[in-house]
């Protein structure tokens, strides 16, 4: 038999007829729907009279267009925002979908929400119509983001038209350093081979940098690998991922578990695969790094400096840097740590998750957020928020002026309300840096979360190992 990645046995596992060459019918086993990528899907559906064809098969979350002020009861008040929940609700209610509603105590990101509800499990295909759907591959599922017409295409049959991706190999070895988190290695991997580096691929991370990260470490991972043009990232599941997911599967009784875990630890590449193309990088050369300009692999670290377009050859790369530092208003060959900024958002599905706000509340303990600094922090889910709370999180992170806020999308993509103003810089701990992302005219540094703690409590770009060296 052939040897096959772990990408390959997952697709063999899941067709359900060969197309041709490069297609197959894919099944799905769980769709998750969002309140701004369903409506179409729905009415499209409805105007041919076809049900959904295995509503156990689908969840939905409001999450992208909610407003994230604290307070008991949440009120969506533009009203097409309100429309598009509403017409969620109404849609799921009426083809028996489950849904995390709006004010839902477990609301939150669909990304954040699933794996902590025990929806993900190794070895599924889960699709979603967002991009950052390749979250999921921390935990040995295949997952990816569909568009629209997609989306009722899945509603009513469960399957998808999917065409084949290559197969890119990531190995890294070594140890990431203090202060180094799984945000910084993504971000230099992407800087690295370029944000159309994986571009037709489906990655797979591996390496003993790899299988030291804990499971919220690799949503991180998998979560930018889209940023890098990936159609989906994947990291073989070992214990720590079968532990995880066993915690939160109750339906998984413990004379099942046995036979599980056999079948789960099985979920890998043959060692002979054979790979289109791989990559190496040594964990230990990592350092925390930012974006400067307004793709994620316009990135340094941060005892780096800001490129100088004069320095690079003729042609669309130089135009492209040129276009970057004349939005983000930075000049060439200045170094981005000290970088003066107003505004810290700290959330999305990148990095809201309870190990994220625990690494902000260790910079900030002692410290409180600088003047002229707006920092605000947005639980992944309601559960993330509720532990959060009961550990003391956010009583120390109010304390230090941070805003503790509702979950949801936020500031991530400016679809609620949370948006900046114009020229307004801040450090962001989302996935993505394009102009106008957060906000027309703002400007976006991506970090990690300890990082943009760091610039919320000194007001600037700073490296955050050198507040832990005064901590210490």
């Amino acid at each position: 038999m052939i040897p096959r990645t772990l990408y390959r046995k997952l697709v063999d596992s899941h067709t359900v007829a060969r197309l041709d060459d490069d297609n197959v019918l894919l099944f799905c086993d769980l769709h998750l729907m969002n309140e701004y990528t369903s409506p179409q899907a729905f009415a499209g559906l409805h105007e041919q009279g076809r049900p959904v064809l295995m509503p156990g098969q689908n969840v939905a979350v409001v999450s992208h267009i909610i407003p994230t002020h604290p307070g008991a009861i949440r009120v969506i008040a533009d009203p097409a925002s309100a429309l598009q929940a509403s017409n969620l609700k109404a849609n799921c209610d009426r083809h028996g979908i489950a849904l995390f509603d709006t004010n839902d105590r477990l609301q939150g990101i669909e990304h954040v929400v699933a794996p902590e509800h025990g929806m993900i499990r190794p070895g599924m295909v889960v699709i979603c119509g967002d991009s950052h759907t390749t979250t999921y591959g921390a935990l040995g599922a295949l997952g990816f983001g569909i568009g629209t017409s997609e989306v009722e295409h899945v509603l009513a049959t469960q399957t998808l038209v999917y065409r084949l991706a290559k197969d890119m190999r990531i190995r890294v070895d070594g140890t990431l350093p203090a202060g180094v988190t799984a945000k910084d290695l993504v971000l230099m991997i992407i800087g690295r081979i370029g944000a159309q580096g994986a571009r037709g691929y489906v990655v797979e991370f591996c390496g003993s940098a790899i299988e030291s990260l804990s499971v919220e470490a690799r949503f991180t991972l998998c979560n930018m690998a889209v940023e890098a043009g990936a159609r989906g990232a994947l990291i073989a599941p070992d214990a720590t991922v079968i532990d995880y997911v066993l915690q939160r599967a109750p339906d998984i009784g413990d004379d099942l578990r046995p036979q599980v875990r056999a079948a789960w630890q099985a979920l890998r590449s043959d060692a002979d695969a054979a790979f289109d193309v791989e990559h190496r990088f040594d964990a230990s050369d990592v350092a925390p790094h930012v974006t400067w300009g307004t793709s994620p692999d316009q990135v340094v670290p941060i005892d780096g400096g800001i490129p100088d377009p004069l320095e690079q050859p003729e042609g669309p790369a130089r135009r492209s840097t040129e276009q970057a530092l004349a939005y983000t208003r930075l000049a060439p060959r200045a170094p981005i740590a000290g970088t003066p900024i107003q505004h810290v958002f700290i959330g999305s599905c990148t990095n809201a998750r309870i190990e994220d706000l625990r690494a902000v509340a260790q910079v900030v303990r002692g410290r409180r957020v600088a003047d002229g600094v707006r920092a605000m922090v947005v639980p992944g889910s309601g559960a993330v928020k509720a532990q959060a709370e009961a550990e003391g999180i956010a009583a120390l992170l109010i304390d230090a002026g941070f805003e503790w806020r509702q979950p949801g999308c936020s500031m991530c993509l400016a679809m609620n309300d949370d948006v900046l103003e114009a020229g307004v810089r801040c450090a962001s701990t989302t996935n993505r840096n394009f102009e106008g992302r957060q906000g027309r005219g703002a400007i976006t540094h991506l970090m990690s979360p300890a990082m943009a703690a760091a610039a919320a409590v000194t007001g600037r770009i700073t490296d955050v190992r050198e507040l832990e060296r005064h901590h210490d």
